[in-house]
């Protein structure tokens, strides 16, 4: 990544901050070319405190001064915020979406056909463990991609996808990490209730998972087959699944990632 790319948020939330924090930590960015901006205070505080750079409320001066511009903001606010930089953006500018539902065509109708891609990041970008999916738009250039695939899989990994899908993309893996803090404050519990202390509860719950992830990942194995590498006859991992069946955490979890990808769809509407 050239270090004389300008990189500028359109929105300073915790997505924003935790891609930001994460390039810097990854090298792919210095604070100098960073820029951001927010409406709130209370955000813009707290991302000059994570990121070590002072957003502005002003999107159109982040824009001047940008050459990748982020659009990191709710997706209810997205037609004004379009609206209000559109008179600024310029065949230079590589516009970047982060906005869960918004297509890519939505953004073209306010900005014209400008250099567009969708992303769908998710916040363990924070720690370099990051899963990312994304599109690019009719006008983006093979550098263009080449500079979204290195910020995202300096950041964990990347795959690029046909913007039909990013709606799922969102209910998996975008909305996946609250489920995964779900499961793991659960599994925690359990430990707890059994007579673990919390602190070994919580510590065996996650690096269980993050373990599991490291084989499904390393190994290229189907869940299933590694499923049943851990599941003795008549044993206790058999009885815990079974548990888990009666429970409907499968269901439940499968129901999970459809309502979230509907909720997206929604939101593009």
């Amino acid at each position: 990544m050239s270090t004389d790319v300008r990189v500028g948020f359109l929105g300073a939330g915790k997505m924003a901050t935790a891609l930001a924090v994460g390039w810097l930590r990854a090298g792919l960015l210095q604070t100098a070319s960073l820029r951001a901006s927010d409406p709130s205070a209370g955000a813009r505080s707290a991302f000059a405190q994570e990121v070590g750079v002072t957003p502005t409320n002003d999107n159109r001066a982040v824009v001047r001064e940008s050459d990748v511009v982020l659009l990191a903001v709710k997706p209810q606010m997205m037609a004004q915020v379009l609206a209000e930089i559109a008179p600024e953006v310029t065949e230079r500018h590589l516009i970047v979406s982060i906005a869960a539902g918004i297509p890519l065509q939505q953004i073209a109708k306010t900005l014209g056909e400008r250099r567009l891609v969708r992303v769908m990041p998710n916040t363990p970008c924070l720690v370099g463990a990051s899963a990312s999916a994304y599109a690019l738009g009719s006008r983006a250039t093979a550098d263009d991609q080449q500079i979204v695939d290195r910020l995202l899989s300096g950041v964990g990994r990347a795959i690029q996808v046909p913007e039909r899908l990013l709606d799922a993309v969102t209910g998996l893996s975008g909305s996946g990490p609250a489920y995964v803090f779900l499961l793991l404050e659960a599994l925690s519990d359990g430990g707890v209730r059994m007579g673990l202390p919390r602190d070994a509860a919580q510590l065996l719950a996650a690096q269980t998972l993050f373990g599991a992830a490291k084989m499904a990942l390393e190994t290229g194995l189907h869940p299933g087959v590694l499923k049943d590498m851990v599941t003795s006859p008549g044993g206790t991992t058999i009885a815990g699944l079974h548990a888990l069946e009666r429970g409907g955490v499968r269901a439940a979890l499968m129901n999970a990632v459809e309502a979230a990808t509907l909720r997206s769809i929604e939101l593009g509407q």
